[in-house]
């Protein structure tokens, strides 16, 4: 997944330098992806959207440290208690920009 999206931000990047505009198209399509942005519905709907992952994962992480609980490799345990640990806060923690207003 990680792969198909670095290749469609080349496919967008090569389209944006490559026209004969690149640079007024450039500028236009920063603007449109500000302003689609700032739109406060969705500033509104990706917040939620966040929150509801947060709760989704918390959910599912218990419900499978209790379903497992012990058969996980100690080396399994300890790297994701560090990548917890290392996001901050539990890992509810974004680097989204997403707020409480």
């Amino acid at each position: 997944m990680r792969y198909r999206l670095t290749f469609i931000a080349g496919v967008a990047l090569g389209y944006v330098l490559g026209t004969r505009a690149g640079r007024e198209r450039y500028e236009q399509l920063k603007k449109s992806a500000r302003q689609f942005t700032e739109n406060p519905a969705v500033r509104n709907a990706a917040e939620s959207a966040a929150h509801s992952g947060r709760d989704f994962a918390g959910k599912a992480y218990h419900s499978v440290s209790e379903k497992v609980g012990d058969k996980v490799p100690a080396s399994v345990a300890e790297r994701v208690r560090s990548l917890r640990e290392r996001s901050g806060q539990n890992g509810f923690e974004d680097d989204w920009g997403t707020t409480n207003t």
